[in-house]
């Protein structure tokens, strides 16, 4: 697929999933969430249990091998003990090796003696199915024990037995040949046995017999050659020429062609690099080869377990972990609808208020019951509501304002042409009459009244208003025997900072009106100072006189008075009463003006001591008057 369309098809997805209800893309993410680890701990369990029964399974089956492998042994250790009798037995080693016949008595004697202790071997191990002797010279043959060694030389399993040279030789056959030959024609019986081959030789290496003992493979080892059907397992003995011996009914190779050639494969590998693979399948069937080797008769014991029963088991557990994890999911998905329900549903009706308020209704406010995210997100609602309709109301507060500013400039400016004129004519009398200070206080009179007038926007530059201030003093030091000096500290880069028009003027016209009365009046050194300083990004205006200061009581009062909802109280009292109230009201007006345009953060402060005089601070953000905060 193009990585184009991959993305389409994203998308697409995407944009599906974004229309879908909050409550859905809950339960979604529920069932996704829940699936991951059902489906994890699924398969760890049904790997678990797999192995589980596997393992149950290779063990049962190896207890049963190693129980039929110490049986056989039990059977091994018979068989040589029966052939060490006959070897250690010196009058057979005589009867072997003798090279002449022997009269009657003796052989007369030998029958009673040494024949009936060989025949009474065989009645104490009845499992035992031959016990035969076999000589290399031409003796006097008593059946069915003694023979010529001539009637069977040319079998291979002889051959080898005589060349290992007197070491035990063990050798498997599928049929038990009569060595007496007593029935030509007819095909030998079918009757897997093992036998036990051990050279005789006298002296060392002077062969002059053979002992062979023998035992069908049904006595054997019995569970391979049982009876009793068992459709689960099926035990195989191994020889070393990779000769398969096991029972002919109910067999699995009768289904599974290629199961004898893949059990020898297996084993011909074991011997050369100690590799086995237990797993084994044909015809869509599993099955399990268990091994363990009989080493005294070089051959292996097998037991092949069908895997039907135990996948049946696993199939079924199966069936069951999936079962448990879809009611379990189901069980989940309803429990999730019903909660998401029950806990979405404020946010629901906090849905709803917000569509009734976008479409201009009235907001009442919303309660929402109990914590957690959806009531803090009314509450933060209910919050923002509050502060759009604050916001409102200060606009239109600013309007307010802004009109009554603009009504008395413009009641302000009647004539003003007429006004300007009248005082340009009045200047040049003075010049005329050397009237310096009359010239010098009308040119700052003209200047007052020009800034008031232009009225054009609500922010001026700091420079504008300081030079107003200056203007003001000029005129006002008419009045004054002595004049007040007008000191301003403040640094070049600070002029050009935004400030409220007619912001400062209120204040000092307070100072020049209220800090010195009375004898005061005669004072000569009357000082007002304006300083600026900046701290943590705001701007620090503080206008200070060196009057008589405010005492600590009318100074609380004149302060809850200036950021107080309500109008000016009459009742403040003090030396400076009656002029508090005045002062008050233009303090209260700048203060408001203040917190409107620019934040409840910002506002005066006022600070003063009792002949020492008093400072009123305005606090506002440093902005040019372009209107960018500063950092």
């Amino acid at each position: 697929m193009k990585p184009g369309k991959r993305t389409a098809i994203w998308d697409s997805f995407t944009y599906w999933w974004g229309r879908r209800s909050l409550q859905s893309r809950l339960i979604a993410a529920y069932i996704f969430i829940i699936l991951g680890p059902c489906l994890m701990v699924s398969v760890f369990s049904y790997r678990a249990i797999n192995n589980t029964y596997i393992r149950n399974a290779v063990d049962k089956n190896n207890n049963l091998l190693q129980m039929e492998k110490l049986y056989i042994n039990t059977q091994v250790e018979s068989m040589a003990a029966a052939a060490q009798v006959a070897y250690n037995d010196p009058e057979v080693r005589d009867y072997l090796a003798n090279t002449t016949e022997p009269d009657l008595g003796e052989l007369v004697k030998f029958n009673t003696e040494v024949f009936i202790n060989m025949t009474r071997i065989q009645y104490i191990n009845p499992n035992i199915e031959h016990l035969r002797l076999y000589s290399k010279s031409n003796i006097h043959e008593i059946w069915p024990i003694f023979f010529r060694e001539n009637r069977v030389s040319s079998e291979p399993w002889y051959q080898k037995a005589k060349e290992i040279k007197g070491e035990e030789s063990w050798s498997f056959m599928r049929n038990d040949p009569d060595p007496m030959m007593r029935y030509v024609e007819q095909t030998p019986k079918l009757a897997p046995k093992v036998s036990l081959l051990l050279e005789m030789s006298r002296p060392t290496n002077n062969h002059i017999g053979m002992i062979q003992v023998d035992m069908l493979l049904e006595r054997f080892t019995p569970k391979t050659y049982s009876n009793l059907q068992n459709s689960q397992s099926q035990m195989f003995l191994v020889d070393a020429e990779m000769q398969l011996f096991t029972r002919s009914n109910d067999s699995f190779l009768q289904d599974n062609r290629d199961m004898a050639h893949a059990i020898a494969e297996r084993l011909h590998l074991y011997r050369k690099s100690g590799e086995w693979d237990i797993q084994y399948s044909e015809n869509g069937k599993s099955f399990l080869l268990i091994k363990t080797p009989i080493d005294r008769v070089d051959a292996f014991l097998v037991n092949v377990v069908s895997m039907d029963g135990v996948i049946k088991e696993i199939s079924r557990t199966r069936n069951l972990i999936i079962g448990a994890n879809v009611g379990f999911i189901f069980l989940v998905t309803v429990i999730a609808y019903v909660l998401n329900a029950f806990i979405l549903k404020n946010l629901r009706r906090l849905t709803e208020a917000m569509k009734k308020v976008r479409r201009g209704e009235a907001y009442n406010g919303i309660t929402i019951r109990g914590g957690g995210e959806v009531g803090e997100l009314a509450h933060h609602f209910s919050k923002l509501m509050n502060t759009i309709n604050t916001l409102v109301a200060q606009a239109v507060q600013k309007q307010v304002l802004s009109k009554e500013a603009e009504l008395r400039t413009l009641h302000n400016q009647i004539d003003t042409h007429f006004l300007y004129n009248t005082l340009e004519n009045i200047k040049m009398l003075a010049e005329i009459e050397n009237q310096q200070a009359i010239s010098d206080a009308l040119t700052s009179l003209g200047g007052m009244m020009r800034y008031n007038f232009k009225w054009s926007s609500e922010y001026v530059k700091l420079r504008d208003e300081i030079r107003h201030i200056e203007n003001y003093i000029e005129v006002m030091n008419i009045r004054f025997e002595h004049p007040i000096k007008l000191v301003i500290h403040v640094e070049m880069c600070y002029l050009e900072l935004e400030v409220l028009k007619m912001s400062l003027q209120p204040i000092v016209e307070n100072s020049v009106k209220h800090a010195w009365t009375g004898v005061e009046d005669e004072l000569e050194d009357r000082i007002i100072q304006i300083d600026i300083s900046e701290t943590e990004g705001d701007i620090y205006v503080s206008i200070c006189d060196n009057g008589m200061g405010i005492e600590p009581q009318t100074l609380s009062a004149l302060g809850e008075a200036i950021y107080s909802k309500i109008r000016l109280s009459s009742e403040l009292n003090g030396p400076r009463g009656g002029v508090v109230r005045a002062g008050g009201i233009g303090l209260r007006n700048v203060c408001q003006r203040l917190q409107l345009f620019y934040g409840e953060e910002y506002g005066l402060k006022l600070e003063s001591e009792i002949g020492i005089g008093t400072t009123v601070s305005m606090i506002l953000p440093k902005v040019l008057l372009t209107g960018d905060k500063q950092s």
